[in-house]
């Protein structure tokens, strides 16, 4: 049984149309040409011609364009011809030879509708609008009662600026079926862009006119009224509308949109609140409406009504994954950061596709500093988006913060192989990449990704702190250490962490006046609550001789916390230990 589908029946009747204009075309012209061209051959170009149509039907158009060139080549004006031969062209994308053969094909026959849509929508294609234009005008002149001719001349004005004419066009297609609304829809737009507003309202009353208890009519008037900042001239016009239908939820939605502009915002609530308990309004629209209204709120009355809307709407759709998105966006607002991920989650497990909502997740567990959370809800999300870098980054930090550093480095390094390059999360990776190798003792790939870091950023504070620390812990690189950190601290003068990193290069680097002065800073900057620092400075008065006061600041750091393994034997031995 053989299965027709649309583009097969199209194809037919294009066809059919073609062979129509072929056999008319040929009895119209073959008389003129009897003596010329003999019954024989008009039946060999008609068999040329069905072959071409033949393959036209099949899609090959370049052999349909064979047999159409061996049909013209007995029957040279032949309009069916012609005009099938503009349809290959078209189907071709060849719109400048299509536009030959249609021109020959309405030279042939200037009568024929077919040809001069045919011509007239090539030339609009190639933007000859003026020639667009004369085509419909004698096709009008033709069939002045055909009210189609001029709602495509006036498009044509339209794509040629000519906004005046598209208007009478439009005026005496009217004449012709009445008050449309398409028609009306079309002035209006072209009004407005006339800068005509009033002449477009008008337009509007007419068509509500038609048909006063078409409620469709008045949204639009109302939209227009209220896109062209007419606010209070919009108002009676839904009004009208609650009066047909008191329900009609798009007309509460546009009161309230109107009366939050004019700073009424009990109406405005009010008139949301209504809107929200019509039934047959969907989800998805409260949920655009919510998320609308949330970004302008600013009252705390409206932020109220924001919020009992929104816990309606989950109340009355726990399906729906929007309404607890929106909901933990709420919460969030408002502080509740667990409720906040607690509602997001409920929207993940509804819906796993929503990038947004797993990213809200992920964040609110490091906040809450729930780690375990963290990974296990970064896991989940990278099921679902296995090529979002940002996921397999939050992952790798999870794991990093857990002391994890093998998996840690796993998830970073895929991070980095699926983010672009120049993305500004290549650093943020590379960062924690440096920090993670270096938690593993594979130092020379945490030097690979610091540089890398560095080089995107070479400000980067976070790495420059570490790389720099790492560095002088290790007695290595000790002159590009010395470097970093003086960058850091020239940058930094009063951030006791960067102060004591420098300070500790200096002191490796044995130039302990030098890093005496800035551990004396950095104690003053962070107000001695920091024993690695104080530590520190006592180990800089050991090897300047002053003993006694060294053992002073080890005692110090020990009280303090955070402090070296051998802080205890330091103070036991007076002496440093290495």
């Amino acid at each position: 049984m053989m299965n027709f589908n649309l583009r097969y029946i199209t194809s037919l009747l294009v066809t059919f149309l073609v062979i129509a204009q072929f056999s008319y075309a040929q009895k119209r012209e073959s008389s003129k040409k009897k003596e010329e061209t003999s019954q024989a051959q008009l039946l060999e170009a008609e068999s040329f011609f069905t072959e071409g149509m033949k393959f036209y039907m099949m899609e090959d158009y370049d052999k349909a364009i064979e047999a159409y060139e061996k049909a013209l080549a007995i029957v040279p004006d032949n309009s069916g011809i012609l005009y099938a031969m503009s349809n290959n062209y078209l189907k071709l994308k060849d719109e400048s030879k299509a536009i030959i053969y249609a021109e020959k094909a309405f030279q042939q026959n200037s009568t024929n509708e077919t040809y001069g849509e045919l011509l007239a929508d090539l030339y609009v294609r190639k933007q000859k609008y003026d020639a667009a234009a004369k085509i419909y005008q004698s096709l009008i002149a033709l069939n002045p009662s055909k009210s189609e001719f001029y709602v495509a001349q006036a498009a044509v004005y339209i794509f040629d600026n000519h906004l005046d004419e598209a208007i009478k066009s439009y005026n005496r297609a009217e004449k012709i079926i009445g008050i449309n609304e398409e028609i009306t829809r079309q002035k209006q737009m072209v009004l407005v862009k006339m800068g005509k507003v009033e002449d477009a309202i008008k337009e509007g009353e007419k068509l509500i006119a038609s048909d006063p208890e078409e409620i469709d009519y008045n949204i639009d008037q109302a939209e227009l009224l209220m896109s062209n900042k007419r606010n209070d001239q919009a108002i009676p016009y839904l009004e009208k509308i609650l009066t047909m239908n008191p329900e009609n939820a798009q007309a509460h939605i546009m009161l309230a949109q109107l009366y939050q502009e004019k700073g009424e915002i009990e109406k405005c609530n009010r008139e949301l609140e209504l809107a929200f308990a019509d039934a047959s309004l969907d989800v998805t629209t409260k949920a655009r409406i919510l998320i609308g209204y949330m970004n302008t709120a600013k009252d705390e009355k409206s932020k109220e009504t924001a919020f009992n809307l929104v816990k309606i709407l989950v109340k009355t759709n726990p399906q729906d994954p929007k309404s607890h998105a929106i909901y933990g966006d709420l919460l969030f607002q408002k502080g509740d950061e667990k409720s906040a991920r607690d509602e997001y989650v409920k929207a993940a497990r509804l819906d796993k596709s929503i990038n947004e909502v797993w990213g809200n997740i992920i964040n609110i567990d490091f906040k809450l500093r729930q780690i375990d959370s963290a990974i296990v809800h970064s896991e989940e999300a990278i099921e679902v988006f296995p090529n979002q870098a940002a996921f397999w980054y939050l992952n790798g930090s999870a794991y990093y913060q857990k002391r994890n550093h093998n998996k840690a480095s796993e998830s970073l390094e895929e991070a980095r192989r699926l983010t672009p390059e120049g993305s500004e999360l290549v650093q943020h990776i590379n960062a924690l990449l440096g920090d993670t190798y270096n938690s593993l003792s594979k130092y020379q790939k945490s030097d690979e990704a610091y540089e890398a870091a560095l080089k995107v950023d070479p400000n980067n504070d976070h790495v420059l702190n570490n790389y720099t620390y790492f560095l002088s812990l290790r007695k290595e690189k000790m002159e590009l250490a010395a470097e970093m950190g003086a960058r850091l601290v020239e940058k930094h003068p009063d951030n006791g962490t960067y102060l004591d990193t420098y300070a500790w290069v200096l002191y490796v680097m044995k130039d302990y006046n030098k890093a005496r002065i800035y551990l004396e800073r950095a104690v003053v900057q962070n107000k001695s609550n920091s024993g690695t620092i104080v530590e520190h400075y006592g180990d800089v008065l050991f090897q300047l001789g002053e003993k006694e006061k060294a053992v002073e600041q080890w005692k110090k750091a020990k009280t303090i916390g955070s402090t070296s393994t051998l802080i205890d034997k330091k103070i036991a031995e007076m002496k440093l230990i290495e």
